[in-house]
């Protein structure tokens, strides 16, 4: 079905509209219209004089012509982006602690405007849009999965920023790495942006300070599983200094190999790195003061299903060492 027209156009070009243009024409026909969406009508081949399409909006009218437009349908309209579900972890009149699934941006970008954790957590918290941020006080990577926390009011959101910023939220994460360390260890090495590739960050001389502790869980052949804590937030932070180090986080596709595999890996191993789709990095843990009472409270995630099933693949692998 056709746009409506406001009402009936005449049959045949007016004689006083000779040498005008023919865009020009429409849009004192049909002033309801804007010029730019008559003009893409126009090059769509939707008016015709003498009955063949025009598709040139500055075409030059000799008036008297044979005058026919046939708008096309109307565009169908947006249908609303459901909202991812938020996983909820715990809820009270000040806080929303959220368990992150792997895959789902936080922020929108401009690879993802809609469809974010954010977007949810305002359609859950209508009010939070007066919030910073929404009320979220902490960014995970769109592949890394895990506990983060939200103010639901200004009061909290003060408080746990001035926390965080004196290091007092203690976040605690798993990651699978390549190789295997000799032993754990601490990181301090500043970060910065890449000097030539600017969506990464590197270690840099002239970066922002930055701190991070790791130690082994558990060793398998070409991988290590390690428990790692944030002695500060820098973006990117836990992955660029696993990669200083040399051992980045496995399926990294941006510090690491990828899908690919550290050397000595075997097939089925492999197999299952070149499919997982992400990094293995999960952030487990999250201690923090109650805005409200102060009182210690620690939150738990559990592994994704995907990283479970991969670490159950290693351990079987270097079982059959």
């Amino acid at each position: 079905m056709s746009t409506p027209l406001p009402g009936p156009l005449p049959t045949h070009v007016p004689s006083e509209a000779a040498g005008r243009r023919l865009d020009q024409l429409l849009v004192g026909l049909l002033p309801v219209f804007s010029r730019s969406r008559l003009q893409g009508w126009i090059r769509d081949g939707a008016v015709r004089l003498g009955g063949v399409p025009v598709t040139t909006p500055g075409h030059c009218l000799r008036g008297g012509e044979r005058l026919s437009l046939t708008p096309p349908p109307p565009a169908p309209p947006l249908q609303p982006v459901s909202p991812p579900p938020l996983r909820i972890l715990y809820e009270d009149e000040q806080l929303l602690v959220l368990d992150k699934p792997p895959g789902l941006v936080v922020h929108p970008g401009a690879g993802r405007p809609h469809g974010t954790l954010l977007d949810a957590l305002l359609h859950y918290l209508p009010g939070n849009r007066d919030l910073p941020q929404g009320g979220l006080l902490q960014r995970l990577d769109k592949d890394t999965s895990g506990v983060l926390v939200a103010a639901k009011t200004p009061a909290a959101h003060a408080f746990l920023g001035r926390r965080i910023r004196l290091h007092r939220v203690r976040r605690e994460y798993r990651a699978l790495v390549d190789g295997v360390p000799v032993a754990g260890g601490r990181v301090e090495a500043p970060l910065g942006r890449h000097p030539r590739r600017r969506r990464r960050r590197a270690v840099t001389s002239d970066g922002r300070s930055a701190l991070s502790h790791y130690r082994v869980l558990e060793r398998f052949r070409c991988h290590s599983l390690l428990r790692l804590w944030l002695g500060s937030g820098r973006t990117h932070q836990l992955r660029v200094h696993l990669a200083h180090l040399g051992y980045p986080v496995a399926g990294d596709a941006l510090y690491g190999r990828g899908a690919g595999h550290p050397p000595g890996s075997r097939e089925a191993p492999a197999a299952a790195l070149a499919t997982f789709g992400r990094q293995a990095l999960h952030a487990c843990r999250l201690e923090l003061e109650h805005p409200a009472h102060g009182c210690e409270m620690l939150f738990r995630s559990p592994l994704a299903p995907d990283f479970r099933r991969l670490l159950e693949l290693l351990r079987k692998d270097a079982a059959d060492a």
